[in-house]
């Protein structure tokens, strides 16, 4: 870590709003020129420091002696109904925790989403892909994100965890609600948590063969609240970022010249195009809340306790990109941040992986030359600080003739079958 002192910015620059949805990039290039850590607006009135630099990410990433995941101390500086608070105020969970507390519920989340075999979700996932698909494939034209990208993680979860169908929507809508900080987070977040506790409830009293009730099984004893926040902490992790990188990755797909405009003519391949994409465009932006425990300078910052400090893994991770070779900073496909990095990183890393490989196969397979629809200066990006994930993506191809049955735009009705092992 460095020592020396290093200029601020005079104002905190804004991470919210169309004109950084529009352009994150070029806003982490003028925060760089600030050192490793800044000073940005993620509301307003809500202030924090931005870590975006490579080495400095990965030690805030990794130093639980001097970072806390507890954010308690800075959500009393915070009005109770800050947008951001569905997303940063703490809760009972493994997101918010430290020490044992954090171990606890880490290995409940690790144990039971151990249960899901790999080759049952590649199945389920293609499944729902061919039906998705399916309902738009003989017109010629579809919006790739609110017809595809969006539901198929649904579906996933649905089936996972045991929800009602007819639920699914509501908890699309939540997860998506509760990252919007232009309003509506809080109402979002609680209409997800009263779908998930009446879930729970549920399994309590009747425990059937899905992740819901081997959360409630699990020798780390959960109680209905616990499970409660530990499910809604997997959805609200797992559904958005998962949709955001296939979008991301068939924008990709479909934009960069090594594909020839098109999902088949080009020589890489879905896992290169997801890969890329985690590097340069993660799904998740700029996200790992941590609070030092006492006043410190950090890489020659100076910082408060309980000083919110967010981690820009969209920044880190291109920031690292531009590094020589000499650094060693990039020495692999493994290197980026985009699933976070130490104690705290993502535990769903190898489903989400093959939820979105399978998804983007499928639809290379099917929709082989759709190419977008609108000049890619027209897409919209949805605005807020911490994801990174497009609002539309029309596109135009062939049609097909399919006698799949085509998926209405919520998932089907009745309970599904449980992608688990026994």
């Amino acid at each position: 870590m460095t020592t020396h002192s290093l200029p601020q910015p005079p104002q905190p620059m804004a991470l919210y709003g169309p004109g950084f949805a529009a352009d994150p990039q070029g806003r982490y290039r003028a925060l760089r020129e600030h050192g490793p850590l800044a000073p940005v607006r993620i509301a307003p009135g809500v202030e924090a420091m931005l870590v975006t630099d490579y080495q400095a990410a990965v030690d805030v990433l990794r130093d639980t002696h001097t970072f806390s995941k507890d954010p308690r101390a800075w959500q009393a500086t915070i009005p109770a109904d800050s947008p951001v608070l569905p997303v940063l105020g703490h809760r009972p969970t493994a997101l918010f925790s430290d020490g044992a507390e954090h171990a606890r519920y880490r290995d409940a989340i690790n144990d039971t989403l151990a249960l899901i075999e790999p080759h049952l979700l590649r199945a389920e996932v293609a499944r729902v892909a061919q039906q998705l698909i399916g309902a738009f494939a003989a017109t010629g034209s579809g919006d790739l994100v609110a017809q595809y990208a969006r539901l198929l993680p649904l579906h996933v979860f649905v089936t996972w965890f045991g929800v009602d169908p007819a639920d699914g929507e509501r908890i699309v809508d939540g997860i998506g609600g509760m990252m919007n900080p232009a309003g509506g987070a809080a109402a979002a977040y609680a209409d997800l948590v009263d779908v998930v506790t009446r879930l729970v409830a549920d399994r309590r009293a009747r425990p059937r063969r899905d992740l819901t009730s081997y959360f409630l099984a699990h020798p780390a004893q959960l109680d209905n609240d616990e499970t409660v926040r530990q499910i809604t902490l997997l959805m609200s992790a797992g559904h958005d970022p998962t949709s955001n990188l296939i979008g991301n990755a068939i924008l990709h797909m479909l934009t960069d010249e090594r594909y020839a405009g098109s999902l088949h003519r080009g020589a890489m391949t879905a896992h290169e195009a997801i890969n890329e994409v985690l590097w340069q465009d993660p799904p998740v932006a700029n996200l790992a809340a941590h609070y030092p425990r006492h006043d410190t300078e950090f890489h020659g910052v100076r910082l408060r306790a309980g000083q919110l400090v967010l981690v820009s893994f969209g920044a880190a991770n291109t920031q690292s990109g531009a590094l020589g070779s000499e650094t060693g900073v990039r020495s692999g496909g493994s290197a980026h941040l985009a699933w976070s990095a130490g104690p705290h990183r993502c535990p769903a890393k190898q489903p989400a992986l093959l939820i979105a490989m399978t998804a983007i196969e499928q639809l290379t397979s099917q929709l082989c030359d759709a190419k977008p629809a609108v000049p890619v200066s027209e897409l919209l990006w949805r605005p807020g600080p911490f994801h990174r994930g497009l609002v539309h993506l029309p596109v135009r191809f062939t049609p097909i003739d399919t006698t799949a049955s085509a998926a209405p735009d919520r998932v089907p009705a009745g309970q599904p079958d449980v992608p688990i092992g026994s």
